[in-house]
């Protein structure tokens, strides 16, 4: 009787064996399987919200800038200024009315120098026009050959500031007092 208890212990235990040899080969892949579906589903999900939020966000209206407009004494002047010195080129205006001038700064932006003003006017130099040219070095040139005051941010009389981050920038003002920032910056 022991002998069949052993026999049929023995039996159960190479039959428990043999379960889990056929388990781990048949179920642990499947198990696998599921897991690695959920985690492609789950990735593909996540992909394809984040494409969804980013054609929410692409298609989201946000303002551009049309122009700037300064307010001059004496058009003649400031145009002459504005495209012989700052080396800005004239766009149709559409008023023809002898008291505006375009120039474009951007791809859609303006520059809308309008007379009509009574006097000159004090500026702070934070508030300020800035444009980017490929050197400040020729910039200065032109500048000083046309007896044009320019300084660096300090205040520093035909001085220029060297940015930290390696930009070359130059102030001066413009007929009616308005400041223009030059520099180098490629972006």
């Amino acid at each position: 009787m022991v002998e069949v208890i052993k026999l049929q212990k023995d039996n159960v235990q190479g039959n428990l064996q043999y379960f889990e040899q056929v388990m781990s080969s048949i179920l642990l892949p499947f198990v696998l399987k599921l897991i690695t579906m959920k985690k492609l589903l789950l990735s593909f999900i996540f992909i394809a919200l984040s494409f969804i939020c980013l054609l929410a966000q692409s298609n989201k209206p946000t303002p551009r800038l049309n122009h700037i407009a300064v307010y001059v004494v004496d058009l003649k002047i400031s145009t002459d200024f504005y495209r012989n010195i700052v080396g800005l080129d004239t766009i149709p205006e559409p008023f023809h009315d002898g008291r505006h001038t375009w120039f474009g700064v951007g791809p859609k932006s303006h520059l809308h120098v309008i007379s009509g003003a009574d006097k000159k006017t004090e500026h702070n130099k934070n508030s300020h026009l800035c444009f980017s040219v490929p050197s400040v070095d020729a910039f200065v040139a032109v500048l000083k050959k046309n007896k044009v005051e320019f300084e660096d941010w300090t205040g520093t009389k035909m001085a220029i500031t060297n940015r930290v981050d390696g930009v070359k920038q130059i102030y001066f003002k413009d007929p009616d007092g308005y400041w223009i920032e030059i520099n180098d910056a490629k972006e």
